[in-house]
C-alpha cells in the first residue's frame, strides 16, 4: 500500500513540473511579443491580444484591440457612459 501512494506522489510531481515548465515557456513568449510590440493589452480584461486583431475600436489617434466582441462591447459602453 505504501508503494502504491509513494508512486501516485511521484507521478503527480512529475505531472506538476512537466506542465509548470510549459506554463514558464508560453509566458515567456508573450513577454517577448509584448515587447516587440506583437502584442497589447486588452484594456477591459487585460489579457494580450496580437496588434493585428480584427476586434478594434479607434478613440481619437489610438486604436484599442480586444480579444472579443464581448470586451468591445463593455469598452464602447464605457465611453458612451463618459459623454
Amino acid at each position: 500500500m505504501l508503494k502504491i501512494i509513494i508512486v501516485i506522489i511521484a507521478v503527480y510531481l512529475l505531472f506538476k513540473l512537466i506542465t509548470g515548465e510549459k506554463k514558464h515557456k508560453s509566458q515567456e513568449q508573450v513577454t517577448k511579443k509584448v515587447e516587440t510590440g506583437e502584442m497589447v493589452k486588452d484594456p477591459v480584461c487585460g489579457c494580450y491580444v496580437s496588434v493585428n486583431s480584427d476586434i478594434r475600436v479607434r478613440d481619437g489617434d489610438k486604436v484599442y484591440c480586444f480579444c472579443s466582441y464581448e470586451c468591445r462591447d463593455k469598452y464602447l459602453k464605457m465611453l458612451e457612459d463618459k459623454e
